[in-house]
């Protein structure tokens, strides 16, 4: 069943028309929204979701593109300015992985999988567990 699962978001990836509604859909949401369900269940379930009690899962918009530096104001040459080109440390992944943890502080971080993109945002679903729910079993 997760293959076929797996297949349709593959598919999903493919047809235009399906993941044009699916980002539509998206854009409305706030940038950080909890939800009752993984949407690609398979990937949720590799990462250690199930759904009991004390687990959720948070879906996040992370901005795209690279930073730039404000521009230095004495005089320098155009190539050493250093203004464009500047790389972030921390990939898209992990720069949700941390803006849901600052949210909920009293959660564990099982683990985050790809959701979509479109030209300005990525998104990402974020699985949660509470490590002092009775229902988890603490190891």
């Amino acid at each position: 069943m997760y293959r076929y699962i797996r297949e349709t978001w593959k598919g999903i990836y493919k047809d235009r028309e399906r993941l044009k509604a699916l980002l539509v859909r998206l854009r409305k949401e706030p940038t950080m929204k909890r939800i009752d369900r993984p949407s690609r269940l398979d990937r949720a379930r590799r990462l250690g979701y199930k759904a009991v009690q004390g687990i959720i899962v948070v879906r996040v918009k992370v901005a795209k593109g690279g930073m730039r530096k404000s521009r230095p104001r004495a005089g320098r040459r155009p190539k050493h300015l250093g203004v464009v080109k500047i790389k972030a440390n921390i990939n898209a992944k992990e720069v949700a992985i941390g803006r849901v943890k600052k949210r909920y502080p009293n959660m564990r971080v099982l683990g985050a999988y790809y959701l979509c993109e479109d030209g300005k945002h990525k998104w990402y679903e974020v699985i949660l567990e509470d490590p002092n729910h009775p229902r988890i079993s603490r190891s």
